[in-house]
């Protein structure tokens, strides 16, 4: 076998019908969404408006409420620091998890430069929030509480339902970066309550560098500062000309996310078990990663003991797997999302995530088993050998 592709939480390849569907768009209805004055323009602002309602429905929210942004990063710069700036009056305090993507604590950490007072919430062992402790972190000045839905490195499921009711009772705004369960979990903004929230064309089999933000329009009072100014463009909260190929292939991805989501999930929880079934009938001395039913069916963060790390990865070769976020892979300190769980700088250094999807089969899984268990196996005779000739 050439390539086992088991990294479908950093990316996923384009699907073949949300390809088919963006292709028009680069060179026969090439138009701008903003030209409203002829033919070309208005074809395009027509994909584009399909696209919002595509991907509104997937959440259950309106079309106009769906604003286009490059990616989830720039979705929760927009959401964190523009909130943040325009509330600033009201208050000027932030909560947030310590196992949160980079793209939310860099931005919090942005804010403490400003003015702003941020706290990080610990998670308990099993990558959980405390609800109690969120309770009890709650001032008279915070104006945001900001929370993955599902880790990125360990596929966790946070309680945003619980989350937003505290928000809702205490008048503070719910932002939630849903870029890893945005069409892989059931979600309803409106019945939740969830203010903010961002999603990413990519995690979806759509393309890359396209992202939307919700934000909840029934809130007159949910002011918000634009941070690209030019235009005005996508109601005044984002100003650029709209990436309208990939717009329409983030909406096809979505909708077909939606129809499939049952269908997914179902294949990645059954190749999933496959996996950690196979690597305990073959292998001792590892562990998962994470609450063991509250998490993403194709996430599946495992540290193996007594090995190290870059040579974990390095050796597995022709697995495509990964040991931490895609954002920081080019930092070679142990995850702190995992140190956040509590584990050692050797375990967490000696993780891998393993990432399952639409195109796993059960043949890559059984490879990638078998694969696993001979590299942790020589990595740990080789650490044995090393011990011998010091004790010698």
């Amino acid at each position: 076998m050439n390539q086992v592709y088991l990294d479908y939480n950093s990316t996923t390849p384009v699907d073949p019908l949300v390809l088919e569907t963006m292709l028009p768009y680069f060179n026969e209805k090439f138009g701008n969404a903003a030209s409203k004055n002829h033919g070309f323009g208005i074809t395009a602002k027509e994909a584009v408006d399909l696209a919002r309602k595509q991907i509104g429905s997937v959440i259950g929210c309106g079309p106009k409420e769906i604003i286009f942004t490059s990616g989830a990063t720039e979705s929760i710069n927009l959401a964190i620091k523009g909130f943040a700036q325009a509330n600033q009056a009201r208050g000027n305090h932030i909560i947030t998890l310590k196992t949160e993507h980079k793209a939310v604590l860099d931005t919090c950490l942005h804010l403490e430069e400003h003015d702003f007072e941020v706290t990080y919430l610990n998670v308990n062992t099993d990558g959980i929030l405390d609800i109690d402790e969120l309770k009890r972190t709650i001032k008279d000045s915070t104006i945001m509480i900001a929370a993955l839905h599902a880790n990125n490195e360990i596929g966790v499921i946070q309680p945003i339902e619980e989350i937003a009711k505290i928000c809702k009772g205490s008048e503070i705004a719910f932002f939630v970066d849903a870029a890893q369960s945005f069409g892989k979990i059931q979600l309803d903004v409106k019945k939740l309550g969830i203010d903010l929230l961002c999603a990413s064309g990519h995690k979806i089999y759509g393309p890359k560098g396209i992202g939307c933000l919700y934000i909840d329009r029934d809130k007159i009072d949910l002011k918000i500062s634009s941070q690209i100014e030019g235009g005005g463009h996508e109601y005044g909260f984002r100003s650029g000309t709209l990436n309208v190929p990939a717009i329409v292939g983030f909406g096809m991805a979505a909708e077909v996310a939606q129809k499939r989501l049952n269908e997914d999930n179902k294949k990645a929880k059954k190749l999933s078990e496959l996996l950690i079934s196979g690597l305990r009938d073959k292998l001792d001395g590892f562990q998962i990663n994470g609450h063991l039913e509250k998490r993403l069916s194709g996430n599946i963060n495992i540290s193996f003991s007594g090995v190290n790390g870059d040579a974990l990865l390095i050796n597995m070769g022709e697995v495509a797997v990964s040991n931490g976020a895609a954002c920081s892979s080019d930092k070679k300190e142990p995850s702190y999302v995992l140190k956040a769980l509590g584990l050692s700088e050797e375990l967490a250094g000696s993780s891998l995530r393993f990432g399952i999807g639409r195109y796993t089969t059960e043949k890559e899984i059984n490879y990638a088993i078998d694969k696993v268990v001979k590299v942790v196996e020589d990595l740990r005779g080789l650490e044995e050998l090393k011990s011998d000739l010091f004790n010698e």
